[in-house]
């Protein structure tokens, strides 16, 4: 899908992230932040050439307002798309939500109302084809939306937001949405840890590699998210061809060392990008950094052992040590989106009854059965669930 000798091939030397200063989300102010960034990448004129059909791939994780900040903002998602238009690119967009239809997940998000202003076309991601790839790490081959492989390129515009299991969400797991529906919930039960779920995102960035990353961190999602969180001005805009280096950049303004991010560990290894060796253009980070932010910071994995923990006794440790989504049944109200999303079989959080559902009372976990993806706290619309240390994996960490 890329034509060659764009910036979507991985080049020799130092990666480059544009970070640009944006106070709000006004529309002119967004735009000339956005024409400043691209433009030190040397242009959007680098990224698209005319004629071609590039999709744009928002973060569309399910149905919020733009004052959620569960996706990017109308302004920036307008902003990118302008600039590269003006580059001559043929532009639909396209996502596949972790609950509900990408079409009224946009229309709420406000990206709908931009694309019909600029004459955008929604893209099918409900219709996949696999594909073989032979220099994946750990993934062979994907089944990604057809419409992505038929396009020339892809941009992603992502939102800089907490994440229960990867710590942060940004430029490279935004990938992870060309994966059409119930796909992505198989890939969390088939890789089991988040480690192995970061390497299968980042052979599928190896595989599809988006022209341009832009993130929307003007207000950032701290704490419970990637949709339960709370708001953090960051006053920030962030572009480039390398996502493990743009993730890398965004860590240093949340003061989150880069190294407990998998997607950004494994980006490296894999060859996806650098976090290391990285130049930023713009303004300097050390004026964005922000050691408040709410982030997960603790070491360890976020799931558990790195491989898959079986049997009685490993599962009685398990419980008693790895974090796990607990419900707040103060604010639950029984709508079932934890028990729909949730990809085990049989279900790992269940109403107790169809008369507990009934009563409007709360599911319930079965942490034998819970892998840990965090599928529930992720797309709990309430935010009632969170994710808690047990009393001894608490004691053992102190």
């Amino acid at each position: 899908m890329t034509a060659p000798g764009l910036a979507s091939e991985v080049a020799p030397g130092k990666a480059q992230v544009a970070l640009i200063r944006c106070e709000d989300y006004d529309d002119a102010a967004v735009l000339q932040a956005t024409t400043r960034g691209l433009d030190l990448l040397g242009g959007a004129g680098r990224f698209v050439r005319p004629g071609e059909h590039i999709i744009l791939k928002p973060n569309l994780l399910a149905s919020s307002t733009p004052e959620d900040l569960v996706s990017p903002h109308p302004s920036v998602f307008r902003a990118t798309a302008m600039l590269l238009a003006a580059a001559g690119a043929r532009l639909s967009w396209g996502d596949s939500p972790g609950f509900g239809r990408a079409t009224g997940v946009a229309r709420k998000a406000g990206l709908a109302a931009v694309a019909d202003e600029l004459g955008i076309a929604e893209a099918d991601f409900t219709v996949a084809r696999t594909v073989s790839f032979p220099d994946g790490h750990l993934m062979k081959q994907f089944t990604v939306a057809a419409s992505v492989l038929d396009a020339d390129g892809l941009v992603s515009v992502c939102k800089l937001k907490t994440h229960g299991l990867t710590r942060m969400t940004g430029a490279v797991k935004n990938t992870f949405g060309c994966v059409p529906g119930l796909l992505k919930g198989e890939f969390h039960v088939r890789m089991g840890t988040a480690e192995r779920l970061a390497e299968a995102i980042v052979d599928l960035n190896r595989l599809l590699r988006p022209r341009l990353y832009a993130m929307d961190a003007i207000v950032a999602m701290q704490g419970n998210g990637p949709r339960g969180g709370d708001p953090r001005p960051m006053h920030a805009l962030l572009f480039s061809d390398d996502p493990v280096a743009l993730d890398a950049v965004a860590c240093r303004m949340i003061a989150l060392d880069p190294s407990l991010v998998p997607t950004i560990t494994y980006g490296e290894e894999f060859g996806l990008g650098s976090a290391s060796d990285v130049e930023i253009l713009g303004d300097p980070v050390d004026s964005f950094t922000d050691p408040g932010f709410v982030v997960n910071r603790k070491p360890g994995s976020t799931t558990g052992p790195a491989k898959a923990v079986t049997g009685p006794l490993s599962r009685f440790f398990r419980n008693r040590l790895v974090p796990r989504p607990a419900i707040d049944h103060d604010l639950c109200t029984a709508c079932g989106t934890c028990v729909a999303v949730c990809p085990v079989d049989p279900k790992a959080v269940e109403f107790a009854s169809p008369a507990a559902r009934a009563q409007k009372k709360p599911p319930v976990h079965d942490y034998d059965l819970c892998i840990r993806c965090y599928c529930c706290q992720e797309l709990c619309p309430e935010r009632a669930i969170d994710i808690e240390q047990p009393l001894l994996g608490r004691i053992i960490h102190r």
